[in-house]
């Protein structure tokens, strides 16, 4: 199976400064019972009718309350894209929060700041940890 023939899903590094970041978020799953207790990225599905950027927006609002700014997105090795699952890729972007402040409100019972050496200290999701190992070697500062 292709990305093209995977489901597309959004998500967002969200970290503490886009020039210089030194923090990343990571949000613990609740839900689904076989995920729960997962660390990943905050995003979700794209609807019909939108755009990637529009959902990541969305489901940030949704997800955390939070609004955002967008960084540059990190191109990922299949068409643009991460392969997180075998039905789904995921596009990501780095992003920092503009408004609100990030609260665990749909899918997550807990939110954690992360730093470049602690990255590896909760259990992330199986196809977000290729995309963490990227971003603590070449996005994230000590």
């Amino acid at each position: 199976m292709t990305a093209m023939e995977r489901k597309l899903v959004v998500a967002a590094a969200l970290v503490d400064d886009l020039g210089a970041p030194t923090a990343l978020l990571a949000a613990r799953r609740s839900r689904p019972a076989e995920l729960a207790g997962m660390w990943e990225f905050p995003g979700g599905k794209v609807d019909p009718g939108e755009t990637p950027v529009e959902a990541l927006h969305r489901e940030l609002s949704e997800e955390l309350g939070v609004e955002v700014e967008l960084g540059d997105e990190v191109v990922g090795p299949d068409d643009g894209a991460w392969v997180i699952t075998d039905r789904h890729v995921m596009r990501l972007w780095v992003a920092r929060v503009t408004g609100g402040e990030p609260q665990p409100l749909v899918e997550h019972d807990e939110l954690r700041w992360l730093r470049r050496g602690e990255l590896m200290d909760v259990p992330w999701l199986t196809g977000d940890v290729r995309i963490v190992e990227h971003l603590r070697a070449g996005v994230l500062a000590d």
